[in-house]
Order: C-alpha cells, then sequence, then structure tokens
C-alpha cells in the first residue's frame, strides 16, 4: 500500500513538473522590466530610499550656537527629489570628521509640502561636548555635500492612536518638530490641533516663536503659549511647564501630549504630567538618549570614571576598544572609527540593534526601546547602553 502511495506522488510531481515547464517554454524572452518600473516598488523607493544625497541651500544664523540648515537634493549626486515625509519625523545626518563617519538625528523642521519645492530644513544647536554639532556650525556653508537617511521616526499625529489635539511641550531645539507640524496644519495637511507651550529662558531665546505666532493667526488649529523661566513679558506665561499650566491651555476632554527638549526638562515634565492622570498612550517622547547622564538615575550601579575595555565583533573583525562608564557603547566605536550603524541614537529604532556576547551593562529604563525577546536573547541598543564591566558585542555592519 505505502510503495503505491508513493508511486502515485511520483507521478503527481512529474506531471506538475512538465506543465510547468510546457508554460515555462510558452513565456516571452522579452527581457523581463525592471522591478522599480512596478509602481508599489517605485512609490516605495521615492518614500524610503536608501540614501539621499543632499546639498546646503542656505544657512539661517540664529547667534553663535544654532543655525537653521536648508538641505536641496545633489542631483549630481543621483538624488532627483526629495522624500516626502510625515511633520515630526527626522532625518540621520551622516558627516565625515578627519576619516571617521558620524549619523546624527534631526528632526526636521520644514513643513511636508516643503518637499515639493525640493527643500528640508533641520535647525542644528551646538552641544556641550558634541563632535557632530560643532562640526555642522563651524564648517557648514553653501554648497556643502553631504547623506541623509530617509525621514525616520514616530514622533507624529497618527488620529488612530493619538487625541485629536496635541499639547506640544518644547524646549531649545525641540521646537523644530512642532515647527513642522504647526506649518502642515496651516497648510491643510494635518487634521488635528496644536496648543503648543514653548519653553524658553527669554523671549528672544524662542526661535521661531515669530514665525508659529503668525501661523496661529492664519489657523484656528494652532496655538503659542510662550513659557518664560527668566523674564516677566506681557502675552507669556512665566515659570515652567507644570501640571496646572497644561491644565489651563488644555481642551476638555482627551488630549494627546507630544514632548521635545532637553533631558532635564523630560525629568520635571513627567512628574507634572503624572498628575494629570492621563492614558499612557497620549503621552509621546521625542528622545536622544546618548545625552542621558547614567549617574543621576537612582538604579545606576555604575562607577563614574572607570575605563572598560570593549570587544566589538563586526564584519567578521574583532576590535577592542576603550568606553568610559559614562559613555554609550555607540559612541565609544564611532570615536575609535568604527562606523557602528545608527539613526535614533534614543533607544527606539532598533537600527544599531546588537548581541551583548558578554559582560554587563546598563540602560536607562526612560529610553530602553528593546522588546522582550531582546532582553530575553541578550540584545541591546548601544546607543543607549554604558558598559558596567568589560564586554564583548556582536555588531551588524553600518547601512
Amino acid at each position: 500500500m505505502k510503495s503505491n502511495i508513493k508511486k502515485l506522488s511520483r507521478m503527481a510531481l512529474m506531471k506538475v513538473v512538465s506543465s510547468r515547464l510546457k508554460a515555462v517554454n510558452k513565456a516571452s524572452d522579452a527581457p523581463a522590466r525592471d522591478l522599480y518600473s512596478y509602481h508599489p516598488n517605485y512609490l516605495a523607493r521615492a518614500l524610503h530610499p536608501n540614501v539621499q544625497h543632499l546639498k546646503v541651500a542656505k544657512i539661517i544664523p540664529y547667534g553663535t550656537d544654532m543655525k537653521s540648515i536648508v538641505l536641496a537634493p545633489n542631483t549630481e549626486k543621483g538624488t532627483e527629489k526629495l522624500a516626502w515625509f510625515s511633520a515630526g519625523q527626522y532625518l540621520s545626518i551622516a558627516v565625515v570628521i578627519d576619516g571617521v563617519r558620524f549619523c546624527r538625528p534631526y528632526s526636521i523642521a520644514s513643513s511636508p509640502r516643503d518637499t515639493l519645492n525640493g527643500e528640508y530644513m533641520i535647525t542644528v544647536k551646538r552641544v556641550d561636548g558634541g563632535i557632530v554639532s560643532g562640526y555642522i556650525l563651524d564648517n557648514f556653508t553653501v554648497g556643502t555635500e553631504l547623506d541623509a537617511s530617509a525621514p525616520l521616526g514616530d514622533f507624529t499625529y497618527e488620529r488612530l492612536r493619538d487625541a485629536q489635539t496635541i499639547i506640544g511641550i518644547a524646549g531649545g531645539s525641540g521646537i523644530t518638530p512642532f515647527r513642522s507640524l504647526a506649518k502642515a496644519i496651516t497648510e491643510g495637511d494635518e487634521k488635528c490641533s496644536l496648543v503648543l507651550l514653548y519653553g524658553s529662558r527669554t523671549l528672544s531665546d524662542a526661535v521661531f516663536s515669530d514665525e508659529i505666532a503668525e501661523m496661529a493667526k492664519k489657523c484656528s488649529r494652532v496655538k503659542l503659549v510662550n513659557v518664560l523661566s527668566n523674564e516677566e513679558k506681557e502675552g507669556c506665561e512665566s515659570g515652567f511647564i507644570t501640571a496646572e499650566l497644561i491644565k489651563k491651555y488644555a481642551p476638555e476632554g482627551e488630549y494627546s501630549i507630544f514632548m521635545c527638549g532637553p533631558q532635564a526638562m523630560y525629568n520635571f515634565a513627567d512628574k507634572e504630567i503624572e498628575k494629570l492622570n492621563i492614558r499612557r498612550k497620549f503621552v509621546r517622547h521625542e528622545l536622544f538618549g546618548e545625552y542621558f547622564h547614567p549617574e543621576k538615575n537612582a538604579d545606576y550601579t555604575g562607577i563614574i570614571g572607570e575605563e572598560y575595555n570593549i570587544t566589538v565583533r563586526m564584519c567578521g573583525k574583532e576590535t577592542v576598544i576603550k568606553c568610559t562608564a559614562d559613555t554609550t557603547l555607540l559612541r565609544a566605536m564611532e570615536a575609535a572609527g568604527l562606523n557602528p550603524p545608527s539613526d535614533c541614537r534614543s533607544g527606539r529604532c532598533g537600527w544599531c540593534h546588537s548581541q551583548l556576547l558578554s559582560g554587563k551593562v546598563y540602560i536607562p529604563a526612560s529610553v530602553d526601546g528593546r522588546r522582550l525577546a531582546d532582553k530575553k536573547f541578550g540584545y541591546i541598543h548601544p546607543c543607549c547602553s554604558f558598559p558596567l564591566t568589560d564586554v564583548t558585542i556582536d555588531v551588524p555592519p553600518a547601512h
């Protein structure tokens, strides 16, 4: 009986093979179409290119430590159009400094519609000890060429997830994604409402305040509230962004809170927001974990000042580098010229996803975006991992 079944199975298989060979032989011998001639593939590549070749078209200074950089497609390098994005997303900008490649995320300050005119705008503020921010501010000129990722990130309005009204809390250069959102709302490309609480020391420090105020005059769904900590001005709130201040300007019913700014602002605002008893899904942060100071966290058990050996396995090679306790593994690898993968640098995107083969690291809970499976099987995000001992990691190659 079994032999008969096997015989029938072979016969059925031969019939299938024979019919398929006939179909193949009847097919045209014309060259196959380019995969990107199919519209879904063309659209996917247009929205998510592997790299965008850009050049600096304009520079707008704000004092000595902040500039807006307008970027245009570098047609000579093959980028004809800029990828569309959602307000609140960022670009991972790549620069080469002394032969070492660095990538840093910068929120897009322009509106999605500006891409149709061939423009992205990012705003760069000098960071103490920051390698890339200082290099950009001191060296970028009109015509400078650079590479960038496709637009990335999820600090965006999504009607199925977010409330229709967004309370934006911004500080410093954290205003940039809100400028983009306010402009997109004014231009009719976003259907939410924005109440922006913009914290600054003085009104003169509030970059884009005048622009957003003009948008608010044109569109009833945009409202700006300047909150000044070091001076009093008519029409502005004084002090800090507290729970009471949020309640003062929030609508009745549900609303989302989006925050973008320095870590100190998050530390304060998070405690205030707890008092409001808002559902967790309605509170969003745009995080940049590499500037987190681990010693300020109560659960940190490391020793600041200690230096550890980090064994990096990458692209079939093994390299031993040094890393201090208050430096992320990612920054240590970059400083050693290893060119590790990175995009968001805040533990969220997973692009630097690496396996921890031995040793221990500290990962601040506020920037730990790993899945449960990552934690179980020993995977980490080097962008927000600080060494507690000597460490061995296996790192994927950069894109």
